[in-house]
């Protein structure tokens, strides 16, 4: 077992800027341990993969059912999306405590997200409303486990700005 890391402590609420209204609300969504998950330098067949997708896909939804709060908020936003925009940090948690690349593991993270599509917290995950997710590894967990720590984007927050420098 590792030492705890930063990405193993509860999300706390990042303070609103003074006077830019109630702070952006936060939720974290914890995978089941033990799913089969998809690394991008696997070669799965096809049929392989797209069963693995569903699984982390239906996994993704049925943590959003578990989580009261977010379902009384999923409630209260109907018939749209709970959120408009959103950052997603993905926490790897792996099986074991073999040095590891957390953005290997995108393709489960990027089908955990879709499961969130699919739930209704976010109308999609193009660039427009979503930003990340950003992969970190967490502390091992038996089996492995994917967390998502969605953090809305406040009404005027900035995206970064990613231009390249020119000359």
């Amino acid at each position: 077992m590792t030492a705890p890391t930063l990405f193993d402590q509860p999300a706390r609420p990042v303070p609103a800027p003074a006077g830019a209204g109630p702070a952006p609300r936060t939720y974290t969504i914890t995978l089941k341990a033990g799913l089969k998950l998809l690394n991008a330098n696997q070669r799965p067949h096809h049929h392989q993969k797209a069963k693995i997708t569903r699984e982390l896909r239906g996994a993704a939804m049925e943590a959003v059912a578990e989580h009261d709060t977010l379902m009384t908020d999923l409630a209260a936003a109907k018939p749209g999306p709970l959120l408009q925009r959103a950052h997603i940090l993905g926490v790897l948690h792996p099986a074991t405590a073999r040095r590891a690349d957390p953005a290997n593991w995108y393709p489960s993270f990027k089908a955990a997200v879709d499961g969130l599509v699919d739930a209704g917290v976010l109308e999609d995950d193009d660039h427009t409303r979503l930003l990340g997710p950003d992969m970190r590894l967490g502390s091992v967990v038996k089996g492995g486990q994917l967390v998502l720590r969605i953090r809305e984007l406040a009404p005027g927050e900035q995206w970064p700005d990613l231009k390249a420098a020119t000359r």
